[in-house]
């Protein structure tokens, strides 16, 4: 693509290719005992971050290393970025440019939290209804780094126009920590090059040894597609909230031996702030703590104290959030009174049952119990039916249930069982072999209950299990499972579970040869990553966004899919009525309105639906009314689940790309996007 290099130039040299890392050079480390299973470094929480103390070049590599992988994707065209940030990310990010393009940093907080083009007609609070600290928080950090910039004088970024040719428009494409896009991007490249230094303690801590906390990471790179997404689309909200996580389960391993609560509350609070999933993966945790309490590897004591940390964490998280609702309806919520419940009668239970197999299953049996009713309870004090889709997609999981919300979800892939193909990517990598080894040398000795250790090791055993059970039934959960079996192979290293294999050195040398094994299939992988090199091109929708900026009022109102909302909010700033957060039950139910467009319900019908919601233009897309990832799920067949007495009719949205009259008018068309207008009178027809 022909580059020529404009005439306004502000700052710092572009960077071509992929970003390289400096060599480290090699430094004499300190002998320092880091068998930390043994209790060698006995005290505070800081403790095992000596780690970063005495080898702070290893650690910075391996964060720089992450970084230098993904950080060449940046796409550097303004243009292109505002295309290519669809659904989520695109509605994300949105804001994130309200707050930046605002006269001061507390007016874009009012826009944001008095929002009337998310859900127009509504006002919503945003910052309530979404997750949108981060960007919060970023938009805050590029205002004051962009205004000292500014008053020192110092350059911010090198723009340039590019000339793309084909009778297209030139664009300005620009580098540097001025830019949006190019600021908010590193701050997420960043965040994930960071957690590698965390993973590599993890490993190191978990296992004993820093052997341990290298394969960790050589097990995340040689399966680097199936761990993180963050490469292909920074903006998602895991991409934020997964480090967190990752620095909670380290924090949480330290505090089963030691208590250290309040650092614990604290990365609860950061994992939960950016990602609304995140009450599910603390499910599982919670879950899996609380089997280990069962087994007799956690105290009462030490249990309660991490269920009242969960439970203030929830609370300053509800607050943050505006009273979000969804956050004392969860399951989660309900599971941690119920648990400490339980533990309370734990006496009471002891005393009619004697301890064994009967009394586990009581104790199991009651938390599900007691949670179910709570939950229920609390979703019909609150008046909330936010999650109720939660539900009915587990259902769905396990029977030929079925309903418009459900399909909505196990239509995509991403929302389906774990493919077979990944399985098998698991185990030419050795990982999911290793995984396998380790955890039936856990559960070979957890009879014993010889030593503290098995402490953490079954509650990790249980939360790798427990992850296991989220990505078979939800493929996308998988990024999950993933980097928690990069952390549990570390402990091939471990010489109190593998000791009986020889000496130390014998260990390290079976260790290498099982990475050399790893790593035939990791660095071919690794290649193919590297090698998908590419540019986002998107015209007919740069056709359709430039044309609304062009032909239609500031105060127009639009529907259509979810994720072309997104980019219409983003990148032309008019009001739409459905977005991407499918997880608002009214928002379900405006969806629900519009998509009536690929049902079969008669023309009439879907125009008063649009007309109730005040909608001006109306974006159909063809390709919705005729693709499908599977058998029955095209948007007409997705439809006929609910609406049986217009079954086998032309669906609706074939026929108004022949013709939309008499019903709507069509005042744009190309390939891809027909632009309907929705008539308020009959004046409006003409």
């Amino acid at each position: 693509m022909p580059r020529t290099r404009a005439a306004r130039r502000t700052g710092v040299s572009p960077r071509r290719g992929r970003a390289s890392v400096p060599k480290m050079e090699r430094a004499r480390l300190p002998r320092v005992k880091t068998d930390f299973l043994q209790g060698s470094l006995e005290g505070k929480l800081g403790d095992f971050l000596l780690l970063f103390c005495y080898y702070p070049e290893l650690t910075l590599y391996i964060a720089l290393l992450h970084l230098a992988t993904h950080f060449f994707l940046i796409p550097n065209n303004c243009l292109t970025v505002a295309y290519a940030i669809l659904s989520f990310k695109g509605l994300y990010y949105s804001y994130f440019k309200t707050i930046i393009e605002a006269p001061s940093f507390m007016d874009g907080l009012y826009m944001i939290m008095n929002d009337r083009l998310t859900e127009y007609p509504l006002v919503i609070n945003t910052l309530k209804r979404f997750n949108l600290y981060p960007e919060v928080v970023l938009a805050s950090w590029y205002r004051a780094y962009t205004s000292t910039m500014d008053f020192f004088g110092f350059p911010t970024k090198m723009c340039w126009t590019i000339n793309r040719g084909e009778g297209l428009d030139p664009v300005e494409s620009c580098e540097g920590l001025g830019d949006p896009a190019y600021f908010y991007v590193t701050f997420v490249f960043l965040l994930n090059g960071a957690m590698m230094s965390l993973f590599f303690i993890y490993g190191t801590y978990l296992s004993g040894s820093r052997l341990g906390g290298t394969v960790t990471v050589l097990c995340f790179f040689f399966n680097h597609g199936e761990s993180t997404r963050v490469m292909w689309t920074p903006p998602l909200r895991e991409s934020f909230s997964y480090p967190f996580l990752v620095l909670q389960m380290l924090l949480l391993t330290y505090i089963l031996r030691k208590n250290t609560m309040m650092a614990l509350g604290i990365s609860n609070i950061f994992f939960m702030l950016p990602w609304q999933f995140a009450q599910f993966v603390l499910l599982t945790q919670v879950a899996s703590l609380f089997a280990s309490y069962i087994l007799g590897y956690l105290s009462p004591a030490k249990m309660q104290s991490v269920l009242v940390t969960h439970m203030i964490s929830l609370a300053v998280c509800f607050l943050l959030m505006f009273g979000n609702s969804m956050l004392l309806t969860s399951f989660y919520a309900s599971s941690l009174v119920s648990i400490w419940g339980v533990i309370a009668l734990r006496d009471y239970l002891v005393g009619i049952f004697k301890p064994g197999l009967f009394t586990w299953v009581m104790q199991c049996l009651a938390w599900v119990v007691s949670t179910v009713i709570l939950k229920f309870m609390l979703s019909v004090i609150f008046g909330a039916s936010d999650d109720a889709h939660i539900s009915s997609l587990i259902k769905s999981k396990f029977t030929s249930y079925k309903d418009f919300d459900t399909m909505m979800y196990t239509c995509a892939a991403e929302f389906d069982f774990i493919e077979t193909e990944t399985l098998i990517r698991y185990i030419k990598t050795m990982l999911l072999p290793i995984n396998v080894l380790i955890v039936a040398f856990i559960a070979g000795r957890v009879k014993k209950k010889e030593t503290l250790v098995q402490k953490y090791l079954v509650y990790h055993s249980l939360q790798l299990v427990a992850f296991a059970v989220l990505a078979v039934l939800i493929m996308r959960l998988k990024l999950f499972l993933t980097p928690h079996m990069c952390i549990m192979s570390c402990l091939i290293c471990s010489r109190q579970l593998f000791g009986w294999v020889g000496g130390k050195f014998k260990l390290q040398l079976t260790v290498v040869g099982i990475l050399s094994i790893m790593a035939v299939q990791g660095i071919a992988n690794l290649q193919s990553q590297w090698g998908i090199i590419g540019e986002f091109s998107n015209f007919p929708q740069e056709e359709l966004l430039e044309w609304v900026k062009d032909n239609t009022s500031p105060n127009a109102v639009f529907a259509g899919a979810m994720p072309t909302m997104a980019s219409v909010k983003l990148s032309t700033g008019r009001a739409i009525v459905n977005h991407p957060h499918y997880e608002d039950a009214g928002l379900r139910e405006r969806t629900k309105m519009v998509y009536a467009m690929y049902s079969r319900k008669p023309a009439e019908v879907v125009k008063q639906n649009l007309i109730k919601l005040q909608v001006d233009f109306f974006i159909l897309e063809d390709s919705w009314c005729t693709r499908r990832s599977k058998p029955g799920c095209s948007m007409p067949e997705i439809w006929d689940v609910e609406d049986d007495e217009n079954a086998g009719k032309v669906p609706l949205c074939t026929v108004m790309w022949r013709d939309s009259r008499p019903h709507f008018s069509t005042v744009f068309h190309n390939n891809i996007y027909k632009v309907l207008r929705v008539p308020k009178t009959v004046r409006d027809m003409r």
